[in-house]
């Protein structure tokens, strides 16, 4: 009798240790994650953070700050008062929508032109104005006037930038980033049925990111001195940009075309321009004074907006995503 219930115990212990040893799963929250890189050109060292999840596991969602400055390289009073308004917002990123370097786009101009006001965002930095970013925060497109040296050798040489340099994308938080060559000079070709074009529309087409954002320097609809430029008027909104960016026209205008806004943002330092011919599409203008814009992203909103160097705020656009 004895032996028997000795069985018993220890059958009861060998059960309760396996049970103990074998405990079920905690069920993990279903919008508990972590965020991954989208796109195949995200810049290194671009920081990617796990989501933080508030108490109730609530995903907080990404945002991105960044700058645009466009027709901007003269080592000028106006260049340095648009640098100083810039860097007062302490943007992720500044890029810029052409003419970084006036007047022929030369070498031993562009470092007086460009990394004088903006070295702290580039990297590698090779100038002679301080010490340059970690990781690379600045990226240009080519305007006219940096094509004016053969080959654009200058810029090409001066900066590090994704792919072939001339055109490029890459994303930051929400926003997918395409960088253009708007230039005659583009090996690529520059119109709806070029290299340069198709290149886009695939990665348009591909990209998983909230928003797409195109940005270049002549600008396709304008209401300035240049005009619209009818080579680069391509279908940015059906192939899935939700804005478009371009300088060229040294001033501020938005417009709506095709459903997305189109700026024109070249007030950051060349001499202002007058509007011309107002164009259907404009809905607001400026060019009493310099400026940049500020964009703000998050994974269902873009505030769009244009201040003077006085701080001023003269123009706001906001666009939004279920």
């Amino acid at each position: 009798m004895k032996r028997m219930i000795s069985c018993l115990v220890s059958l009861a212990f060998l059960l309760t240790a396996c049970v103990t040893s074998n405990p079920s799963p905690t069920p993990i929250p279903s919008n508990a994650n972590t965020v991954q890189p989208t796109g195949t050109s995200l810049p290194t060292g671009t920081p990617l953070q796990a989501e933080t999840l508030a108490p109730s596991l609530t995903q907080q969602p990404q945002t991105v700050k960044f700058a645009v400055i466009g027709d901007y390289g003269m080592d000028n009073i106006a260049e340095a008062d648009v640098a100083t308004l810039v860097h007062s917002w302490q943007p992720d990123i500044i890029i810029t929508v052409g003419d970084n370097n006036y007047t022929l786009g030369s070498a031993g101009t562009i470092d007086a032109n460009i990394g004088k006001y903006y070295h702290d965002y580039i990297s590698p930095y090779i100038g002679i104005y301080g010490p340059g970013a970690d990781t690379n925060r600045f990226f240009p497109t080519l305007g006219n006037h940096d094509w004016y040296t053969m080959n654009a050798q200058p810029y090409i040489d001066y900066f590090t930038l994704p792919g072939n340099e001339r055109y490029y994308d890459f994303v930051w938080g929400p926003v997918h980033f395409f960088a253009l060559d708007s230039d005659e000079h583009e090996p690529d070709g520059i119109n709806a049925g070029s290299v340069q074009a198709a290149w886009l529309q695939q990665g348009l087409a591909s990209s998983t990111s909230p928003w797409n954002i195109v940005y270049m320097h002549h600008p396709p609809y304008s209401s300035g001195m240049h005009g619209s430029t009818s080579w680069m008027q391509w279908s940015f909104a059906a192939w899935g940009a939700d804005a478009v960016l371009a300088g060229h026209d040294h001033l501020y205008e938005r417009l709506l075309v095709d459903g997305i806004p189109y700026f024109t943002d070249g007030a950051g330092g060349g001499g202002l321009y007058d509007f011309v011919n107002i164009l259907p599409q404009s809905q607001f203008r400026y060019n009493a004074n310099y400026g940049a814009m500020q964009i703000t992203a998050s994974e269902t909103e873009m505030l769009f907006e244009f201040y003077n160097r006085v701080r001023e705020l003269k123009d706001s656009y906001t666009v939004t995503k279920p």
